[in-house]
């Protein structure tokens, strides 16, 4: 996975060791959590084979950390596994250097007033 130049002279060595597979895609789902994706989607994304990509989900999935419905899969929204998992703050952390961290107040401009049909129908 490459960084860009700035991160390159800013970044100290061991921050910049490279994450591993499951690390990167468990990090490129979290910064993207609003979405479903394909295996080859997160592979050219994050710039990894895909066979290796497939690999990480499925190891991910046996840990419950992501979930999968048909081709497409999307990170867990289970928040106390996901702050069990050890590589996910370091995944998230560089992945929301290199995407941004999310605008809590953007967020709530563009969030719905009422909730999703589907909450209404749990209460």
């Amino acid at each position: 996975m490459s960084i860009d130049r700035d991160t390159f002279e800013n970044t100290n060595e061991d921050e910049l060791e490279e994450l591993s597979v499951p690390d990167q895609v468990l990090g490129f789902l979290a910064a993207t959590d609003d979405r479903a994706f394909k295996a080859r989607e997160i592979a050219s994304q994050i710039g990894v084979d895909e066979g290796a990509v497939s690999t990480a989900l499925s190891r991910l999935k046996d840990r419950d950390l992501v979930e999968h419905k048909a081709t497409y899969w999307a990170i867990t929204d289970d928040a106390e596994r996901l702050d069990g998992y050890s590589g996910y703050e370091r995944a998230t952390a560089l992945f929301n250097e290199q995407l941004g961290t999310e605008n809590e107040e953007s967020w709530r401009e563009h969030a719905p007033s009422e909730p999703h049909p589907s909450v209404e129908d749990e209460q």
